[in-house]
């Protein structure tokens, strides 16, 4: 199977799956498979596990991929085995040393084929890259693929996340453009045209960007049925807040950002916590890889569709923008049906 990504043999010790004999719950004639990169997530995971277990529509596959966890992770996951028939288990070997710790970006994409390289994605109508951090509705996937079946355009899409401030959920404020990234759920054939993700930060902002000027939509939807809790607030899974956010404004940066773009988005989230400390990290992240002058994504067209999009948000509002983007890149819709 070919990916982006080219994956040594050695880099999967083993990979192991649940008891063949049993029987799942909540059969589906709608194949998807899940796929779950982690790392130490012992804290979290079982509440994730369980979400899943509790779908209306269970996976045809769920890959988790044990990035090396030193932890309780690999005991978790041998547990579930014996109630999830579709839970399959990649192993990564440990890192060398020194290079050990939670991986972002480019590392999240790299443990992610090395469970994808694991399937046959032509045997699956969906797939989804999913975090171990997540609380989950009992109708989130079947849901998705519903809107994905009345709009055969819907190449990705998630719900929203919620974190829990104070025993408040309080929404984490994504757009509706993109799917996020704890919980993307694709049309198998939208993730293979796009050449799937990209192992750089802000992958989960580009593979949208590059679906839409492939002629696909991409979305994600605040309804019940689709918000879930994010048990590791966005920004947070390395380090701290400060750093979670200035990698955000790094991977900006890389992207293609406009500055006036950049500025808008953080005085949005100015008042939404951290306040004024998360927007004012996500603006050094940006100036500081700005004035490095590193190189940025160079996909042919790329950075011109996106800052077009942006600009468009900037004076009609994201959601005129993107109506108005999707109406006009329907003819490359179009053009691929002839």
């Amino acid at each position: 199977m070919a990916s982006v990504l080219e994956n040594d043999a050695s880099d999967v010790t083993s990979v192991t799956d649940a008891p063949a004999a049993m029987t799942p719950v909540g059969v589906t004639t709608r194949r998807y498979a899940l796929i779950a990169p982690c790392r130490d997530e012992q804290q979290y995971m079982e509440r994730t596990l369980e979400s899943v277990y509790n779908q209306t529509e269970s996976p045809a596959l769920f890959v988790v991929v044990d990035d090396a966890s030193t932890d309780e992770t690999p005991n978790i996951l041998r547990k579930w085995q014996e109630k999830m028939p579709y839970l399959r288990v990649v192993t990564r070997p440990p890192r060398p040393k020194g290079d050990g710790g939670r991986k972002v970006g480019g590392g999240v994409v790299q443990a992610f084929y090395a469970g994808y390289e694991t399937i046959d994605p032509a045997e699956f109508d969906y797939v989804c890259k999913i975090d171990l951090d997540l609380e989950l509705p009992e109708k989130y996937f079947a849901t998705l693929m519903d809107k994905m079946e009345s709009n055969p355009r819907l190449g990705t899409a998630s719900g929203k996340p919620y974190m829990l401030l104070d025993g408040q959920l309080v929404s984490e404020k994504c757009g509706d453009e993109n799917s996020v990234g704890m919980t993307k759920f694709y049309q198998t054939r939208c993730f293979t045209e796009i050449g799937g993700f990209v192992p750089e930060l802000m992958w989960d902002g580009i593979d949208c960007h590059t679906a839409r000027m492939m002629g696909w939509q991409a979305a994600s939807f605040d309804e019940p049925d689709l918000r879930f809790t994010h048990l590791r607030p966005m920004g947070t899974s390395h380090k701290n807040w400060w750093t979670g956010r200035v990698r955000h404004g790094w991977g900006q940066q890389f992207m293609g950002t406009s500055l006036p773009y950049m500025l808008a988005s953080c005085a949005y989230r100015a008042l939404h916590p951290p306040i004024l400390v998360g927007s004012a990290a996500m603006l050094w992240g940006f100036i500081k890889r700005s004035f490095r002058g590193e190189p940025r994504y160079d996909k042919p067209g790329f950075r011109k569709f996106l800052r077009r999009y942006q600009w468009a948000a900037l004076f009609k509002g994201k959601s005129n923008a993107i109506t108005a983007i999707d109406a006009e890149q329907k003819k490359v819709w179009d053009a691929k049906a002839k």
